[in-house]
This record gives C-alpha cells, sequence and structure tokens, in this order.
C-alpha cells in the first residue's frame, strides 16, 4: 500500500471510530501513544494501527513519520498528526481564503506586515494599547503571530494564512458555513 493510500485508510479509520473532531483525534493519538511521551514513534504507529486493523507494510509507518514529523524530531507530536490527517480543502474555502489574504496584503507582494495593516485597521481598542504597554504596531505584530508559522517574524505569507485556516477549515462541516464565517470575519 502507498503511503498516500495508507494516510487515506488512516484518515477513514479516525472517522469510523467517530473521532472527527479534535476532541476524537486527540483520543485516538493517545490510544496509539503506548508509551504515554506525548509522541508517536513508527513503532506505536504501526502497532496501534495494526491493533485497530489498519496493517501496513514493512516501511510504511516509518515512512508516515519521516513524512509527517514537520519538526525532525523522529516522532509525531498530536499537532503533526491533526495537520496530517486533515481533510483537504475544497477550492471554495481556498478561494475565501485568498480573498481574505488579498484584502489584508494591501502591497500585493504576497506577504501581510504591519504596514499593510495600518489604515485599514486600528489597534487602538486593544486594552494593551490603551494601558500604554503596547504601541499600535504591537497590536499588530501580534494579531499576525496568530497566523506566522513557528518563527513568528512578523510577517505572514500567503500559505502560512492558508495553513491557519485549513485547520480551522477540517472543523466547519460544509463550505457554505466556511465561506459565511469567512465572509463575515474579513467582511468581504
Amino acid at each position: 500500500m502507498e503511503a498516500t493510500n495508507a494516510i487515506e485508510k488512516l484518515r477513514a479509520k479516525c472517522l469510523e471510530r467517530g473521532a472527527s473532531g479534535i476532541k476524537g483525534l486527540a483520543r485516538f493519538f493517545r490510544r496509539l501513544d503506548a508509551n504515554r511521551s506525548r509522541a508517536l514513534d513508527a513503532d506505536e504507529l504501526h502497532r496501534g494501527l495494526e491493533e485497530m486493523g489498519l496493517a501496513l507494510e514493512a516501511g510504511e509507518a516509518e515512512h508516515i513519520c519521516r513524512q509527517w514529523d514537520r519538526d525532525g524530531n523522529g516522532t509525531l507530536d498530536l499537532e503533526e498528526f491533526l495537520r496530517a490527517l486533515r481533510p483537504p480543502m475544497s477550492q471554495a474555502r481556498k478561494d475565501i481564503i485568498e480573498a481574505a489574504f488579498a484584502k489584508l496584503d494591501r502591497s500585493g507582494d504576497g506577504v501581510v506586515t504591519v504596514d499593510d495593516l495600518r489604515g485599514i485597521y486600528s489597534g487602538q481598542k486593544h486594552p494593551k494599547f490603551q494601558s500604554g504597554e503596547w504601541t499600535e504596531d504591537d497590536v499588530f505584530r501580534h494579531f499576525l503571530d496568530n497566523f506566522d508559522a513557528d518563527d513568528k517574524d512578523g510577517q505572514v505569507t500567503a500559505a502560512e494564512f492558508l495553513e491557519y485556516y485549513s485547520g480551522i477549515s477540517a472543523f466547519v462541516d460544509t463550505d457554505e458555513d466556511f465561506v459565511a464565517m469567512m465572509t463575515s470575519a474579513w467582511q468581504l
């Protein structure tokens, strides 16, 4: 069985067991985590899936772990596990995410920065701005950190924005609901 096929079978197995939301997938992850390390190695993944009726061929568990292991530590943490099991997004969802990003990216350079936010949004009602603890630029930087990947460099790329909303998308049932949420949130 090819690795992509194994991933699809694993997704289906999770859904079959009622693990459709974050709590369900987290429970499924903990069930696989035999040594309670809060991370899965290839052996745990292989044994756990085998117990659940999803037998992988030799080397597939190692391949899947390498493919999903974003931080390179040789194991899968819960975030990596959840990210890998997200179903692909529909084109309608990708389109509305792109529209929201385009609204933020005033310069059109493919990166949203504090400069892009100035003049469109105001951070002056933020409690830390009002208390004098933060400047308006600090408010904007913290806002961008929500979408920024691990580096928190104050710049959000279209890929980072898409990745952020991919996580949210996985838990919104219909395209119509997701599009309505994005339209409202970003006033599109």
